[in-house]
């Protein structure tokens, strides 16, 4: 299935989310929180509008990247659709009672096998990204880093 996924060039998990987006003809939206340890740090959640990603964004951009890819991969395997459950969402969304949680937000916890197979997707997409990355450099001329390097800093 990965090695079938198109992939931005350069790749870039948002422009990858943004893609899978448009391909499923729904909305993906992407909120930002800072990490607390109470706290999973990624959460997919699903509203009648659109498929919502919480991430934590106070992290290396590696982690925050395979956070966002972890969570597109349950909407790949279609993890999305299933009975309703708010457990784990009620932690990010205190104020909510958990029966209006449950009724908007669907399906948000996964199986061991789920979050295993989601966490092997996301490792395989970024390989993929970066063998792509490597073999361009290697041969047909040179794409930019999958992670740039820091600007030099002045003396």
């Amino acid at each position: 299935m990965v090695d079938r996924l198109d992939l931005p060039d350069p790749f870039d998990a948002e422009d990858f989310i943004g893609m899978l987006a448009r391909e499923r003809g729904r909305p993906i939206e992407l909120i930002p929180l800072p990490f607390r340890p109470d706290r999973p740090c990624g959460l997919l959640v699903t509203t009648l509008r659109a498929d919502v990603i919480i991430y934590s964004n106070d992290t290396t951009a590696m982690h925050r990247q395979h956070i966002l890819l972890h969570e597109a991969a349950h909407l790949l395997r279609g993890h999305d659709a299933g009975p309703e459950s708010a457990t784990g969402s009620h932690t990010l969304l205190p104020n909510l009672s958990p029966a209006l949680i449950k009724s908007v937000l669907g399906r948000t916890v996964y199986s061991e096998p789920q979050e295993r197979e989601a966490e092997l997707i996301a490792s395989l997409i970024h390989h993929r990204a970066a063998q792509d990355r490597s073999s361009l450099a290697r041969g047909r001329g040179r794409r930019p880093r999958l992670f740039p390097r820091s600007a030099p800093r002045e003396a």
